[in-house]
């Protein structure tokens, strides 16, 4: 369609449509709805605004955004200039100020610019990135569960702003590391890109920064300062549910500022964008913009993966067998595996004790809520066989050879200490022994157990393959 001097008013009226589709209705009223289209020549739109506070309003806030609508009506080459009448409540207004909307005012001179990271006063904006130097991509365990939302973020990090993962929406469960790799990514992205501007922030601080603001009566300086990050990551989205229409737009104008001029968003949430309820319309398609990817739970060699890594970065041995038992047991929740960590190493360090499966499962009693498993005696009387290598009937015989003997008893011990039965039922069942048999047998294992080390390691392994093949 080719606009003329006669259609210029229908095609202006087309662009204040699509431009109040894009900006929260109470920010369309007061800025774009006052603006009068005087004149069009082909070349040049003027357009008379209120007074000189809207000029510079549109202009260190809007111009990303209407420019390319402009430019979708009337053409890459229009410049457009504006009016400011000299008497506002005259009908007929003089043009007191031209300038071209064409170019876009690069908020440059930082001293102007307030920033609620730091002490009130400081004149030079210094912007903290807030990542914790800790969460870095190389210490992110990739396994099954996150190697989509890993690799997506390793791509961000090369090429910020410019893939089409944005934004890139990260959920998934708590505990499962939503905030570590987000944290990653701005540093990878910080190591790649020193010159970007990066920032994290929780939503709950976003919230309070935004309401002091408000009190302060600085709403426009908050705006502006979230408005000039390059790479804003934006932890717990879901807290935004329920919030003030004005802290909701505040974050619209944010988000669709840094979208249209190219600057990259994370996100995260414990809820998919179509799970999030009493979040404006408008933000909930803009989250699904770019992509949305989650975090399962970590399978079992995730887990041994993640608590071997864990215990690297402290200086800890953890013998394998221990590391297996935990990743059995321990619930798919990366922070509750840091937590039984921690407890473990407490327990070896201060109490002088060997990094063991007991020790594993005292921890876990304690710390962990452990789903039980049912372990049944013909199940014990099936392990202990088939690892020392006698069979079933053996140990029903009457046979007292070494091994025989104390394969038998190896079960009978194992059967107290797993089942609740009683000692005359365990006797009957293993070799049709009393109650005072299955006593010295339990005595005898135990005695073992504390003068011989390699007896010891194949009690604990016995242990560990019962915890893996129960039901």
């Amino acid at each position: 369609m080719t606009i003329t001097p006669e259609t210029y008013n229908d095609a202006w009226k087309n662009c204040l449509s699509q431009i109040e589709a894009q900006i929260p209705n109470d920010e369309f009223v007061r800025w774009f709805k006052p603006i009068v289209p005087l004149s069009y020549d082909g070349n040049i739109l003027r357009l008379r605004l209120p007074d000189e506070e809207s000029v510079y309003h549109i202009e260190h806030n809007y111009i990303p955004a209407i420019r390319p609508i402009i430019h979708s009506f009337f053409g890459n080459n229009i410049r457009v200039r504006y009016a400011v009448p000299q008497n506002v409540s005259a009908d007929t207004p003089t043009e007191a100020n031209t300038s071209p909307i064409s170019s876009f005012v690069a908020q440059n001179d930082t001293t102007k610019i307030k920033n609620p990271f730091v002490i009130p006063g400081i004149k030079k904006l210094v912007i903290d990135s807030q990542l914790n130097s800790r969460y870095t991509l190389d210490s992110f365990v990739e396994g099954a569960c996150n190697k989509l939302v890993r690799s997506v973020g390793e791509a961000v990090a090369q090429d910020p702003g410019r893939t089409a993962y944005n934004p890139f929406y990260i959920f998934g469960d708590s505990g499962l590391g939503k905030t570590h790799l987000a944290q990653g990514i701005g540093l990878e992205i910080k190591k790649k890109h020193p010159e970007l501007q990066v920032l994290y922030v929780s939503m709950n601080k976003f919230q309070a920064q935004y309401t002091t603001a408000v009190l302060n009566k600085e709403p426009n300086d908050f705006i502006n300062f979230y408005q000039m990050i390059d790479v804003l990551i934006i932890d717990d989205i879901q807290e935004l549910s329920g919030n003030k229409s004005s802290t909701q737009n505040a974050f619209f104008n944010i988000f669709n500022h840094l979208h249209l001029t190219g600057k990259q968003l994370i996100l995260t949430s414990d809820k998919r964008p179509s799970e999030l309820s009493d979040i404006n319309d408008r933000l909930l398609t803009r989250f699904k913009w770019g992509l949305a990817a989650e975090l399962t739970p970590p399978d079992y060699e995730t887990k041994v993966k993640i608590i071997c890594n864990k215990a690297r970065q402290v200086g800890k041995e953890i013998p394998m067998e221990v590391v297996e038992y935990l990743a059995e047991n321990v619930n798919d929740n990366v922070r509750e595996i840091e937590g039984v960590l921690s407890s473990l190493m407490a327990n070896a360090d201060f109490l002088k004790r060997k990094l063991t499966i007991s020790l594993a499962k005292e921890v876990l009693k304690t710390y962990v809520k452990i789903d039980p498993k049912e372990v049944s005696i013909g199940h014990i009387r099936k392990v202990v066989c088939d690892y020392m290598d006698v069979s079933e009937s053996d140990i029903d015989s009457p046979k007292r050879t070494r091994d025989i003997a104390q394969a038998r008893q190896v079960a009978m011990y194992l059967s107290k200490k797993h089942t609740t039965l009683p000692l005359s039922v365990i006797g009957s069942s293993i070799g049709g022994k009393n109650h005072a048999t299955v006593l010295h047998a339990c005595k005898a294992v135990n005695n073992l157990m504390e003068t011989d080390k390699s007896f010891a390691r194949t009690m604990e392994e016995l242990d560990r393959l019962l915890m893996q093949t129960a039901r």
